[in-house]
């Protein structure tokens, strides 16, 4: 047992300090996503391409903060303030809001499949500590935008800028990057190639939101 425990640590903290240089082409949620199309008799739809961030419209991540988590350069990887909204609102019995922060969804899409159970948020809160100890914001950042989901079999924001927008993830203009974050809570609803009028209306919310964040300082 004590040899599992060691391993576990070891594996995984090794595993976090490699992904600090290394590009991550292939993600559990990917193959989790491939295994689902094969199940449903349909041909295996996989769109990822890794770009570097200083590849990427400057855009694109003050709207995923905008949309997603806007104290993302002031916390340490758990956001309380907003943990304590969402559960405010819940017990108000209002639309419940998630309390994840971006470094919380990274940990989920890079090394953890999707689930609701204790165990899998524990994971969570495990390597979400230790990729804010030894990642930077930057790279956070920059591992989070090549590896989200952004549309059905696309992953990253080169994929989104090529299926959806014909540009590469540089040329993304500030409205294509407002509307790609709109889509975020679920992008196998939401849609930015095909917008809806709701999601519109969340980009013009979203671009307002940007105004108030700093551009991403690039390291």
């Amino acid at each position: 047992m004590q040899g599992l425990v060691i391993f576990f640590f070891a594996s995984t903290i090794l595993t976090v300090v490699a992904y600090r240089w290394l590009p991550v082409y292939v993600t559990p949620l990917m193959v989790i996503r491939c295994v689902e199309q094969i199940g449903r008799g349909e041909q295996i739809r996989l769109r990822h391409h890794w770009v570097p961030l200083n590849e990427m419209s400057k855009y694109m991540p003050v709207a995923v903060m905008a949309s997603e988590d806007q104290r993302f350069m002031e916390h340490h990887g758990f956001d309380f303030e907003a943990i304590d909204k969402a559960i405010q609102e819940s017990k108000a019995g209002k639309r419940q809001r998630g309390g994840s922060t971006i470094s919380q969804q990274t940990a989920k899409n890079v090394f953890l499949w999707p689930s609701h159970s204790w165990v899998r948020k524990g994971l969570e809160a495990y390597f979400t500590a230790l990729i804010e100890l030894i990642w930077s914001k930057q790279r956070i950042m920059e591992v989070y935008l090549n590896s989200i989901e952004m549309g059905d079999g696309i992953y990253g924001t080169e994929a989104v800028a090529q299926w959806h927008f014909h540009c590469t993830a540089a040329e993304l203009t500030r409205n294509n990057c407002a509307l790609i974050a709109a889509t975020l809570p679920n992008p196998l609803k939401f849609s930015s190639k095909e917008p809806s009028p709701y999601m519109l209306k969340r980009q013009t919310w979203i671009m307002r939101q940007m105004k108030h964040i700093d551009l991403l300082e690039q390291k």
